[in-house]
């Protein structure tokens, strides 16, 4: 009898630590705001254009099977609207992230929203910047002023950490 309980005990010990194990899976998924709407050359701090909000609704409809714990932008406009379909779809507000220190915001990341997934909308200088800082080496060319359709998936699993980038929305058509 008493090897039967220590052999029960040593099961449900086995299938919780491989529950939490695969629980803590964090997926962070990386992208540049969307398209902004220059038309005012005034505005400082211009909103999305149509485009930019077509990738935005592009971006929440990907995301929308992920289980998103938390959506960040910075403070401008552009990022701002770039995450709110992704958050307004998962019932998260998005959070403003101060940007001039990356690492320590990815740590904070990692440690608040161990085994779900997080939306970050960064500003074009700090996309590769903000992939470096969860880990991984880009080896990527730094992106252009048009590039707005990348999305860096950075899967961050105990000590191991991958990359996958794929694109969204639609692809801007190159005219010569």
């Amino acid at each position: 009898m008493n090897k039967h309980r220590i052999f029960t005990f040593i099961l449900v010990l086995t299938v919780l630590a491989t529950a939490f194990s695969s629980q803590a899976q964090t997926t962070v998924y990386i992208v540049r705001h969307a398209e902004k709407n220059m038309k005012d050359p005034a505005s400082a701090d211009p909103a999305l254009s149509i485009d930019g909000q077509d990738r935005a609704r592009d971006l929440a409809t990907l995301l929308q099977p992920k289980r998103l714990l938390a959506a960040y932008a910075t403070n401008s406009k552009s990022s701002k609207l770039t995450a709110e379909p992704s958050a307004y779809g998962h019932g998260v507000k998005v959070q403003v992230y101060d940007p001039t220190d990356l690492a320590e915001f990815a740590s904070t990341v990692l440690r608040q929203h161990t085994g779900g997934a997080v939306l970050i909308v960064a500003d074009l200088n700090n996309v590769l910047n903000m992939v470096e800082a969860f880990g991984i080496k880009s080896t990527m060319p730094p992106l252009n002023a048009d590039d707005y359709n990348y999305l860096f998936a950075v899967t961050v699993n105990g000590d191991s950490t991958q990359l996958m980038i794929t694109q969204y929305g639609k692809l801007k058509k190159t005219v010569k």
